[in-house]
């Protein structure tokens, strides 16, 4: 399988410019191809091929007096930019078509010289040494090796953030490591308050970055809002809010994935709920604290290390009522207010924490446990139970939720 290692790397002023040659040459045929296809696209003419755009915009416009500087760079990232803006309008095609799974692949876009910066050497465009990395028309790049490369890279991206810091990301393709087997499983609930709630009882809290550091982000902004734009003040405001968002999302990311790497390594089988995260942060209330937890990136940490230390990774459907149903002996008391953290069954009198009963729960509807009746408890259905549980226009006791109760 493939995997991507990322390194920080230090190029000096002149490799700097290089860069910013470099990205402006990748960002400028990309905008010119995407612009043509438009084009194109509202006179009712088709697309052309991936190499009828590249013969047109890096080959022949490499001998126009306004696009003659595209000689100054290497060739090699100009084609994996257009190579990207072919990829980016088949999956455009294939989502408009049903062919792609997943989420509704937008129209590519043009990019902008403001946001994150990337250009990608294949084969032939880069050397790696032990403290450098050449890159064609660049120079030797300082990196740091955080860790050492698995095996001979097939591609790498130089990248510049908005904070202005650069990286080196390689693709190397890697051998699975399967774990040693264990009995373990898991069900994890996540919550605001709480990050994650295990079906053991443990509760894990998030750090909650840019909650810690919300008087400082109104700060910058203000002081960001003040200036105008295209200034010398301007930039440096900006380049103070980017950094400060840099490292809130260290800060989330080494913890998701320190506690992603600890339940690889302790379960075999993980079992976690279909949450529509982009639907929840719709609410303007919750948006900001769900955004600050980072839920979506947690669950595809875990997805990827199952995949490749050999764990069995399940999702479970999002309508699952596992906040109402008693672990116990499988009663569903009710909808809970989010107020309500402990409640107590009303048909075995267990009283439960509502995160840990919902990781129980979770955990269940994976398919790696039975409540206490479904494996064979004690339990006795008597005729008020069942009377309650059929359909009747009689009074349902059993039916009520704990709110209902103030009424009677």
């Amino acid at each position: 399988m493939k995997a991507r290692y990322k390194y920080r790397v230090y190029p000096d002023n002149l490799q700097k410019k290089a860069l910013a040659k470099l990205f402006g040459c990748c960002r400028t045929v990309w905008n010119d191809s995407l612009a043509y296809c438009n084009e194109l696209y509202k006179e009712g003419k088709k697309k052309p091929s991936n190499a009828e755009l590249q013969k047109q915009f890096i080959t022949q416009a490499k001998k126009t007096e306004n696009r003659e500087w595209l000689k100054e760079v290497s060739n090699i990232p100009l084609q994996q930019s257009l190579n990207d803006l072919n990829a980016a309008y088949q999956n455009f095609f294939n989502s408009c078509k049903g062919k792609r799974k997943g989420k509704p692949a937008r129209p590519p876009k043009f990019k902008s010289k403001q946001s994150r910066q990337t250009a990608r050497f294949r084969k032939g465009g880069f050397k790696i040494y032990q403290d450098r990395v050449v890159l064609t028309k660049v120079g030797k790049l300082k990196i740091i090796w955080s860790r050492k490369l698995p095996s001979q890279p097939s591609s790498v991206t130089v990248i510049k953030d908005s904070a202005n810091r650069y990286f080196l990301s390689f693709v190397v393709e890697i051998q699975p490591e399967s774990l040693p087997q264990t009995d373990n499983s898991v069900g994890i609930d996540l919550g605001i308050k709480t990050f994650a709630t295990l079906s053991d009882g443990r509760k894990i809290d998030a750090p909650k970055p840019l909650k810690k550091r919300i008087k400082k982000y109104r700060k910058l902004s203000k002081s960001l809002s003040k200036k105008t734009k295209g200034t010398n003040r301007y930039e440096k405001a900006r380049l103070k809010i980017a950094k400060f968002h840099g490292k809130l999302k260290d800060t989330r990311t080494d913890f998701l994935h320190k506690l992603s790497t600890e339940i690889i390594n302790e379960n075999q089988v993980i079992v976690l709920e279909d949450l529509n995260v982009s639907g929840m942060v719709k609410n303007r209330k919750l948006s900001r604290a769900i955004s600050d937890l980072g839920w979506r990136q947690f669950r595809t940490f875990l997805e990827g290390k199952a995949e490749k230390y050999g764990r069995e990774f399940r999702i479970i459907n999002r309508w699952q009522p596992t906040s109402q149903i008693c672990s116990c002996c499988g009663f569903r008391g009710g909808k809970l207010d989010l107020s309500i953290r402990e409640w107590q069954c009303l048909n075995c009198e267990t009283t439960h924490d509502r995160d840990h009963n919902a990781a129980i729960n979770i955990l269940v509807a994976g398919g790696q446990s039975e409540t206490l009746n479904g494996r064979g408890g004690k339990h006795k259905t008597t005729v008020k139970v069942a009377a309650a549980c059929e359909t009747s226009t009689h009074f349902e006791p059993m039916q009520l939720s704990l709110f209902d109760l103030d009424d009677y």
